[in-house]
Order: C-alpha cells, then sequence, then structure tokens
C-alpha cells in the first residue's frame, strides 16, 4: 500500500537519551529508532518539513528533567539547521505549545508520527491530531513503549501495551502504517 504523503510534516516525539535509563524497566521494538532514523533520511532526502519534540519533565528525578542528561535527543535524531524543535511538558506536543498554529501556518494537513513512548506521548498526541482534524498516519513499528504495572497489581508486557495502543487508535484518530509502507509513500512522490 503505496501512502500519498503529499503535505505531510514527520513528528518526532521524545526520542530522548533518557529514556534509554533503567528507571523505565524493559521495553519492546529496539528497533524503533533506527526505523525513525530511515523514515528521518527520507523527508531530508525529500526537504519535507520535520518536526522534533522534546519532553521536558517537570519532576527533578526523571532521566528527562532539563537538568539530567537524559533530556537530551538521541544523537542520531538530532535536529539539522531549519527543522522545528518543540519542547513540551505534558504528553501531548498539541497542549502549551506552538505545533497547531504552526501546522496550520505551513498548510500542513498530514502527520506521519512515530517515538516514543507508544501509549504516553505518542497515543495522546495522535488523538489529539486526529480530533483536530489532521490527516494522521501513527508509524507503529517507529514506536515502543515500557513494561507497566497495573493497577491490579499484575506486570502488562510492553508487547501487549504497544499492540493495545495501537489497536485503539488505528481507524479512529489515525491509521497504523509500517516504515516500508510511508518509505514506499515518499519514493512515490519522488
Amino acid at each position: 500500500m503505496a501512502l500519498s504523503l503529499v503535505n505531510a510534516a514527520l513528528l518526532i516525539i521524545d526520542v530522548q537519551q533518557g529514556f534509554d535509563d533503567p528507571f523505565w524497566g524493559r521495553r519492546n521494538n529496539p528497533q524503533a529508532e533506527a526505523n525513525i532514523v530511515r523514515l528521518l533520511e527520507a523527508w531530508r532526502d525529500q526537504q519535507w518539513p520535520i518536526i522534533h519534540v522534546q519532553h521536558h519533565s517537570r519532576f527533578p528525578d526523571s532521566p528527562l528533567h532539563h537538568a539530567n542528561p537524559g533530556h537530551a535527543l538521541k544523537l542520531q535524531v538530532q535536529p539539522l539547521s531549519g527543522e522545528t524543535l518543540i519542547t513540551k511538558q505534558v504528553n501531548s506536543a498539541f497542549i502549551g505549545t506552538p505545533l497547531e498554529s504552526l501546522l496550520r501556518q505551513q498548510q500542513i494537513t498530514m502527520l506521519v508520527v512515530t517515538g516514543l513512548t507508544t501509549n504516553h506521548c505518542v497515543e495522546t498526541t495522535v488523538r489529539m491530531a486526529g480530533n483536530l482534524g489532521f490527516l494522521t498516519y501513527l508509524v507503529g513499528d517507529a514506536t515502543a513503549t515500557f513494561d507497566r504495572m497495573g493497577p491490579d497489581g499484575r506486570l502488562h508486557r510492553a508487547e501487549d501495551i504497544h499492540t493495545i495502543s495501537l489497536t485503539s487508535i488505528h481507524g479512529e484518530f489515525a491509521q497504523v502504517v509500517t516504515t516500508d509502507e510511508v518509505l514506499e509513500g515518499t519514493q512515490a512522490e519522488q
């Protein structure tokens, strides 16, 4: 399935060094960053809009707090000159940031979303993007999450959380696609 990516921005959410901290526990999809880099390179080749999002935790103990080294974006996704960097303090990249107005000003109607973590900042941002009327593609193999303890004290595996998050979003707020499907779409636009 080749996607039409006319007027699509690549949104890279919270690919920060702090997510390598043992604080978070076991994670799924170790290939997420490699897939994000493949998409990033394709967007750069096309000179399409790229928006990087960086979480600025308000909690000093968080690996994502600005005073901690984990706040930094991972080296492989560092923004280049001309690429937008937005800092957020909550799960959604739309709350308290200029993201929506930036997209509207640039007449961007489509988002291709990647990043960390699937069920938190990625899912929250995708839900809002869909509600705001953006055609949104969530690249499922370019996201990842961590094991989580449920309110019942039961441990839920990252793979299950990831799959449930993608399932909840697909067809309602966004279309869940693969990196390869998106890359086919970038080739079709050349």
